[in-house]
């Protein structure tokens, strides 16, 4: 118990101890000025870093602009291009068309000077080779639908006749008008008769 107490002063004494010449003011007025100083400090790093901020805000917002500007010309380009693909394409087509209308006027007089029908039918069936070669270099082919089941993403019924045979039940068993695809894609659907 007496240790208690004489530990119970020894710490009072030390609270009350005052390093000589040293008023408990200035005591204050130094930490005052510490704390001064290191929030000017603090006021300084943190303005330092919005500058910073800033500047990084606001250069990533000139390569934004940048990058946009340079979108929209490549958007505007690409579609130009684009089309001019489409309308380039379209002309070679119809220039490849071209030699067969001559051939179709050369076959038209020569048809209107002889009366040999069997040189004009001749006439027209290398024209219609002609033709379709061009069709078929050019990606265009014909869907034969004959004896094959119906299928609605390359036909269109437009009669349906009923059958005796189960085998003919959905088979088509005539075509009206041929289809025809390009590039594996259907350009003109085949008109038929399906059995039903």
């Amino acid at each position: 118990m007496k240790d208690k107490k004489i530990y119970d002063k020894t710490s009072e004494a030390e609270e009350n101890v005052q390093p000589e010449g040293v008023e408990v003011d200035d005591v204050n007025v130094a930490e005052e000025e510490m704390a001064e100083e290191s929030l000017e400090a603090t006021v300084m790093r943190l303005t330092s870093e919005l500058d910073e901020a800033k500047s990084s805000i606001e250069k990533e917002k000139k390569e934004y602009m940048f990058l946009m500007a340079e979108f929209d010309n490549f958007r505007k380009r690409t579609l130009k291009e684009k089309s001019e693909i489409i309308r380039n394409a379209g002309e070679q087509v119809l220039k490849g068309l071209l030699p067969i209308l001559d051939d179709f006027e050369r076959g038209i007089d020569a048809a209107g000077k002889t009366e040999d029908a069997e040189s004009v039918k001749e006439g027209m069936v290398l024209i219609y080779n002609k033709f379709r070669k061009f069709l078929e270099q050019n990606g265009v082919k014909e869907i034969d639908p004959e004896d094959h089941d119906f299928d609605t993403e390359r036909h269109e019924a437009i009669s349906v006749v009923p059958v005796t045979d189960d085998d003919l039940k959905g088979k088509i068993l005539d075509t009206v008008q041929k289809g025809y695809t390009i590039n594996d894609k259907v350009l003109r659907h085949a008109k038929v008769v399906v059995g039903q």
